[in-house]
C-alpha cells in the first residue's frame, strides 16, 4: 500500500507560523510524522507559493534568507513538474472543475505517487484520479468558528492560491547546516525539528 502524502502550501505555512496557534501545532505534528516516516512529498509550486507568501504577501513578511532555508530543507521532498503534469492538470481542471493551480497540485501529487493530499483549500473527502483530499484541520474547524476572511488579505492578481495571514518565523540563535542542498533526510528532519524548538 502506498503511504505517500502530498503537502499543500497552507499546511507548510501553518507549520512555520507560530501565530496560527492550534493550526501551527496540528501542522507541525503532521510534518513531524511525515519526516519520521519519510513519506512526505510536495512540488516546486508549493515551495514557490510558500516563498512568495512568506516574504511578500503576509502582514509581517519574514526575511528572504529564512524563507529560502525552509525551501531548501523541503527540496528533498520535491517532485519535478514537467509539461506532462501541466497537460494532466488541464485534464483535471476540466474533469474535476478545479482551478488550474489546484489541478496542478493534484497532478504533482499523482506524479509523486501520493495517495492523499493534505490541504485546507481543496475539497476534503473528494478523490481525484485516485488521490484523496484530506483537511488536517477539519476537526479543529468544527470546534471553533473560523476567523472572518478579509478581502485585503490577498492579491488575486498573483499566481498562487489562497491567502496567508499573520505569518512570522522566529529562528534566532539556531545554527543551520551550511549546505542544505546536500542534506540527508535525517539532517533535513533534524533541521525542521530544531527550527520548531525555538519557535
Amino acid at each position: 500500500m502506498n503511504d505517500k502524502t502530498f503537502v499543500d502550501t497552507n499546511v507548510l505555512i501553518y507549520a512555520h507560523n507560530v501565530d496560527a496557534k492550534a493550526k501551527h501545532e496540528v501542522a507541525k505534528l503532521v510534518l513531524q510524522e511525515l519526516w519520521s516516516s519519510r513519506s512526505g512529498t510536495l512540488s516546486m509550486q508549493v515551495l514557490q507559493e510558500f516563498y512568495v507568501n512568506a516574504t511578500r504577501e503576509i502582514p509581517r513578511p519574514i526575511s528572504k534568507a529564512s524563507a529560502r532555508l525552509v525551501v531548501n530543507i523541503y527540496t528533498i521532498w520535491c517532485v519535478e513538474t514537467t509539461p506532462s503534469e501541466i497537460s494532466n492538470a488541464f485534464r483535471i481542471e476540466d474533469e474535476s472543475r478545479l482551478g488550474f493551480w489546484d489541478a496542478l497540485i493534484v497532478a504533482a501529487a499523482i506524479k509523486s505517487g501520493a495517495n492523499r493530499i493534505l490541504s485546507e483549500d481543496l475539497n476534503a473527502g473528494q478523490t481525484i484520479s485516485g488521490v484523496r483530499i484530506e483537511n488536517p484541520f477539519a476537526t479543529m474547524q468544527q470546534a471553533t468558528a473560523p476567523a472572518p476572511f478579509q478581502a485585503d488579505d490577498c492579491d488575486e492578481r498573483l499566481p498562487f492560491r489562497g491567502c496567508i495571514s499573520r505569518f512570522e518565523l522566529s529562528w534566532s540563535g539556531t545554527r543551520w547546516p551550511s549546505n542544505v542542498h546536500g542534506m540527508s533526510v535525517n539532517q533535513g528532519m533534524n533541521s525542521v525539528f530544531a527550527m520548531w524548538s525555538v519557535m
